[in-house]
């Protein structure tokens, strides 16, 4: 989790959780040998979702940022959402707990609907969203809940 939340809220806030989980892991004694090693097998990638990600990105920013545009799909996508730490259902929870705690609701879309293809549920979603308000603010998750309503609206179609 610390991994992935270094991409979708920031190094310092992965780097800040990861002192405390040191400091925990060193509590409890879980050693290095315990956690996930870096270099792992990774899971399958869905070829056609993951094509049909790539050009939307390259069309919409390839112009703007390529070196962003290939990170995202070398690091972001084809390491990071493939690692078996976390199983796809899973990452996808904490990648969309990120935005709406961060505010980014403009990304909530697409990570909602890659969640709810991953196995969340609307239920599920929904008690993500009561959750946070507690741990991210009120105002992070009324700026989110639009954005869910929407994407269960078009869901439901």
């Amino acid at each position: 989790m610390i991994t992935h939340l270094a991409f979708y809220s920031g190094w310092g806030n992965a780097t800040g959780a990861a002192v405390v989980a040191k400091r925990i892991f060193d509590e409890r004694g879980i050693g290095t040998d315990q956690v996930p090693r870096a270099d792992v097998d990774p899971l399958p990638l869905d070829a056609i979702a993951e094509r049909q990600r790539e050009q939307a990105v390259e069309v919409n920013f390839g112009s703007v940022a390529p070196g962003v545009v290939q990170y995202t799909t070398d690091v972001l996508f084809h390491d990071l959402w493939l690692r078996p730490g976390l199983a796809p259902r899973d990452r996808s929870l904490v990648t969309v707990s990120a935005l709406v705690a961060s505010g980014q609701v403009a990304q909530i879309p697409y990570h909602l609907g890659r969640a709810m293809d991953n196995g969340l549920t609307k239920d599920e979603a929904s008690e993500a969203l009561t959750q946070l308000a507690f741990y991210a603010g009120w105002p992070n998750v009324f700026s989110a809940m639009p954005v869910f309503k929407d994407v269960f609206a078009k869901r439901a179609t």
